[in-house]
């Protein structure tokens, strides 16, 4: 009697990536680009004088949280995907070009990816609507941070791969 593997064997091996290294990493990077974005919005506010008292930035903190999670939320996830995808095939190239990597340059490959990630968005979205859709990436520091986020969860989607050995180098 033979050894049947489950039928959805495919589907559960992307579900553990998913649950393991995806979602974390995209939950990082839209979690700390919504909070930078806040943050800058309220900052600027509050450089022209106006008040603000804790609780509205509590509120505000959350009420951005939730009303960008359909939008940029789904747009940092799409290109996530494709920077981490990209990523991976570099880092398979080189492991089957005899040049096989380590932990850190694999870690510092997906940092890089999720923050470039997140700067080409913000960089595109510009001349396709004509506007700049995050306004805590108006200035040089909002959009710093906003590329840092993806730096952040592109450095989780590294340290869980390296940790958990989900996808083959």
């Amino acid at each position: 009697m033979q050894n049947k593997q489950p039928r959805f064997t495919k589907l559960s091996k992307f579900t553990r990536w998913f649950a393991i290294q995806f979602f974390p990493a995209w939950l990082v990077t839209f979690a700390f680009a919504s909070l930078f974005h806040t943050l800058c919005v309220l900052v600027n506010l509050s450089a022209l004088d106006v008040f603000i008292p804790w609780f509205t930035w509590l509120t505000t903190i959350v009420g951005d949280f939730i009303g960008l999670l359909p939008t940029y939320g789904v747009i940092i996830a799409v290109a996530l995907c494709i920077a981490f995808g990209a990523t991976i095939t570099l880092i398979r190239w080189c492991q089957q070009s005899a040049r096989p990597l380590s932990a850190l340059p694999i870690l510092l490959l997906f940092s890089l990816s999720g923050g470039v990630a997140i700067a080409v968005t913000l960089l595109a979205m510009q001349p396709i609507m004509n506007i700049t859709l995050i306004a805590g990436s108006r200035g040089t520091l909002g959009f710093m941070l906003q590329s840092g986020a993806g730096v952040l969860g592109g450095a989780l989607f590294g340290l869980r791969s390296i940790q958990k050995q989900n996808i083959n180098y």
